[in-house]
């Protein structure tokens, strides 16, 4: 059986103690076996009362990120990269310490539109950034997850092909894809190659809508996406992500076009 988790950001829009609980409650009463918590401002969140919160309603947790234009590891500056590559490896020691096993996400560069194509300087600072993140990574027994995303949200990795090189390149054993299907119904050709063409490199799944909406309430043919998950014996975790203005905060809301 797959673990089934859903995005914190579906109940809530912050991570103070009040919504975690909050966040918790609603996950455990739904059926899920996780949560996953975005560690977009991990300065916001108790870790302690957290872990302790999801040890009391039986949960796991995975840990997902993305980073800002301030510290982009796909920046042809230095001083940038290497912002971002201390970001990166404190959400390593964050999701440990919350007892996550993943962490997942836009790892690789900022969260939004770009004006230009990333570099090939810039594709490169990415990949030396997450290699050595992945080696802080593996000392802590985590593996990451680079999330394949849409053109409008990264320049540097849009199909499951170019995460498949990306990791390839970074030629670490702890770093595997993570696949999207609200990602990947804009950027690839259909929902099953990319998962075949994945294989036991696919590590993480994020299940949404076409709109990020209700599920069910738009045009992902998710019958074709979990055959394909199912042809290659894919046993992790699958997670529902779902966002709405009336719970996300409006920064974050803006930054994912919500």
């Amino acid at each position: 059986m797959n673990a089934l988790g859903i995005h914190a950001l579906v109940w809530a829009g912050d991570i103070e103690q009040a919504s975690i609980e909050l966040a918790a409650r609603q996950t455990r009463a739904a059926g899920y076996d996780f949560l996953e918590l975005s560690l977009h401002d991990t300065t916001q969140l108790d870790v302690e009362h957290a872990r302790a919160v999801l040890a009391e309603q039986g949960l796991g947790v995975a840990c997902s990120r993305g980073l800002a234009f301030d510290a982009d590891i796909s920046s042809y500056d230095p001083a940038i990269v290497a912002r971002g590559q201390r970001l990166l490896k404190e959400s390593v020691e964050v999701a440990a310490a919350l007892g996550a096993r993943n962490l997942c996400g836009a790892l690789y560069s900022a969260l939004g539109k770009y004006s230009q194509p990333v570099s090939s300087s810039g594709h490169a600072n990415a990949v030396d950034a997450l290699r050595d993140v992945a080696m802080e990574a593996e000392r802590h027994g985590l593996r990451l997850g680079v999330e394949v995303l849409n053109r409008y949200e990264t320049p540097v990795i849009n199909t499951a092909a170019q995460a498949l090189r990306f990791i390839d390149a970074i030629g670490a054993d702890n770093i595997y894809v993570h696949l999207d299907t609200y990602h990947m119904n804009i950027e690839e050709s259909d929902l099953v190659q990319p998962v075949l063409d994945c294989g036991d490199r696919l590590g993480y799944v994020h299940i949404g809508e076409n709109h990020r909406g209700y599920l069910g309430a738009g045009a992902i043919d998710f019958g074709s996406f979990f055959h394909a998950l199912r042809r290659i014996d894919y046993r992790g975790e699958i997670t529902f992500e779902s966002f709405s203005s009336a719970v996300v905060m409006p920064g974050l809301c803006s930054d994912l076009a919500v």
